[in-house]
C-alpha cells in the first residue's frame, strides 16, 4: 500500500516536470539543445579538432599559398569571441528558465508544508482532547505537546527568520 502511494507521488512529480518541458517554446527548446550540446564532451572534442585543423592549415609551410588567417589568427579570435557570447547567452537563458522552475517548486513545497503544519496541529489538538477525555493527564499536561498543538503564526516565524539573517550580515 505504501509503495503504491509513493509511486503515485513520483508519477505526479514526473507529470509536472514533463508538462514544464512540453510547454517550452520552440526557441526555448532550441536554446536548451544548444546549451546541452555546448556542455558535452563531443562539443569540446569538435572544437579541439576544428582549432587544430585551423591552426595547422594556417601555419604549415606546405599550405603557405592557402593561408586565410595567418598567425596570430585574428579571424579565429573573432569567431571564438562571438561563439562565446552566444553560448553564454544560451546558457544564461537556460539557467533563468530552470531557476523559474525551481521557484515554482519552492512555492509548491512551501504550500504543502504550510498545509501539513495546519493538519498536524489539528491532529495534535484532537489527540490532546481524546487524551483528556480518557483521563490521560500526562498527555494533556505535556508542555511540548501543548505548544505544538497551538497554531504556528507563520508571519511571525518569517519575520524572525528575516531578522536573524539581517543580524548575521
Amino acid at each position: 500500500m505504501a509503495r503504491q502511494h509513493v509511486q503515485e507521488h513520483i508519477d505526479l512529480i514526473a507529470k509536472h516536470e514533463q508538462e514544464f518541458f512540453e510547454n517550452r517554446t520552440r526557441m526555448e527548446r532550441a536554446g536548451d539543445a544548444i546549451a546541452s550540446f555546448a556542455g558535452s564532451l563531443r562539443f569540446v572534442a569538435l572544437h579541439l579538432v576544428c582549432f587544430a585543423a585551423w591552426i595547422l592549415w594556417n601555419t604549415l609551410p606546405a599550405l603557405a599559398d592557402r593561408h586565410f588567417d595567418p598567425y596570430p589568427f585574428a579571424m579565429l579570435d573573432t569567431i571564438v569571441a562571438i561563439e562565446a557570447i552566444l553560448l553564454a547567452s544560451f546558457i544564461l537563458m537556460r539557467q533563468s528558465r530552470t531557476s523559474r522552475r525551481s521557484d515554482e517548486r519552492d512555492h509548491l513545497i512551501l504550500q504543502v508544508l504550510l498545509l501539513t503544519e495546519k493538519e498536524v496541529t489539528a491532529l495534535l489538538q484532537v489527540t490532546r482532547k481524546i487524551a483528556a477525555h480518557h483521563g490521560m493527564e500526562n498527555v494533556t499536561r505535556d508542555r511540548d505537546l501543548a505548544a505544538l498543538a497551538r497554531e504556528t503564526p507563520i508571519d511571525e516565524v518569517a519575520e524572525n527568520i528575516k531578522e536573524s539573517f539581517q543580524q548575521e550580515q
